[in-house]
């Protein structure tokens, strides 16, 4: 039976929720603090990693999350830890890091405890960074609670401080002609939250880069780029892949048919587990119960 994620949670949650962003978003840094960040090459960077929570179809209490580790410049996987978890808290819009983020967090210490010297140099996140309605997205969140430079990619505008997806937003869009190409995300209040790019010359639809923690925004948008086999940064592709993949095989050993192809992550930011690979990510699910995959590649 499928196990549904608790409702929207009370008032005061979500005002202790708001506190603690509001407390942990003090400690967010938006510059560069490693050397290999500032270096046009990135030389001194060896190991970026990604994050994902993945979601069955029909089941929005039960997923998949996963944290791999690729090799940089080369992108190849050296590391990847998928564990099927139960979610507790729903997904409410502005505080998605109370929903997956304890998950994620005991998946990078897991790592840390056991193979340092795979620790990734980077975290690339699914979410927004300062780019967020209180300027403290989730992958700022992962990235304070982790204490690694964290960059935050979404797939679409998050529409806060007056920034809007309008026939403005898209003639600009338009001007984006190759990979890497950007602009400045300004809000109504003078700040720049982040930068639309276009990550490779074959994608048409930009993603919205973000500062998460530890990094600067230029330096993020550069990397994010250099991460780009397709649209989506490799370590990010990869977390997805996989989650979807270990959820599809945990089902098949439970006998659990699967799921037609499909895709939804904005009304729950549940991943619907289609088959096969794609070049974006999609969504899914499953169950606490079953063991963490480990593997070192």
């Amino acid at each position: 039976m499928a196990r549904k994620a608790a409702g929207k949670p009370p008032e005061e949650i979500l005002l202790d929720w708001k506190r603690e962003q509001a407390s942990l978003k003090a400690r967010v840094v938006d510059r560069d603090t490693e050397a290999w960040q500032r270096d046009p090459a990135f030389s001194g960077l060896q190991r970026v990693g990604g994050v994902d929570v993945s979601f069955v179809k029909d089941d929005s209490g039960s997923a998949c999350a996963s944290l791999v580790v690729l090799s940089y410049p080369e992108l190849e996987v050296l590391y990847e830890d998928c564990r099927m978890v139960t979610l507790t808290a729903p997904y409410v819009s502005g505080f998605l890091a109370f929903r997956e983020l304890p998950f994620l967090v005991d998946a990078v210490q897991q790592l840390r405890q056991r193979e340092p010297r795979l620790m990734p140099q980077v975290l690339f996140v699914d979410g927004n960074g300062v780019l967020h309605h209180r300027g403290f997205g989730v992958a700022c969140h992962l990235g304070v609670l982790t204490d690694l430079p964290c960059i935050g990619v979404a797939k679409k505008l998050l529409q806060v401080d007056g920034l809007e997806n309008n026939a403005l937003h898209k003639e600009k869009i338009q001007l984006l002609k190759a990979g890497g190409d950007s602009f400045p995300l300004m809000g109504g209040s003078g700040t720049v939250l982040g930068r639309a790019l276009r990550s490779h010359d074959h994608s048409t639809k930009p993603l919205y880069v973000s500062v998460g923690h530890k990094i600067s925004l230029e330096a993020a948008v550069r990397l994010t780029h250099s991460c780009c086999k397709f649209r989506i940064p490799e370590p990010v592709r990869q977390a997805d892949i996989r989650s979807r993949d270990y959820i599809r095989r945990t089902q098949e050993v439970q006998g659990v048919p699967a799921p037609p192809s499909g895709r939804s992550k904005e009304a729950q930011r549940p991943k619907a587990c289609p088959q096969g690979v794609s070049e974006e990510p999609a969504e899914n699910q499953n169950s606490e119960e079953q063991r963490p995959e480990t593997r070192m590649l």
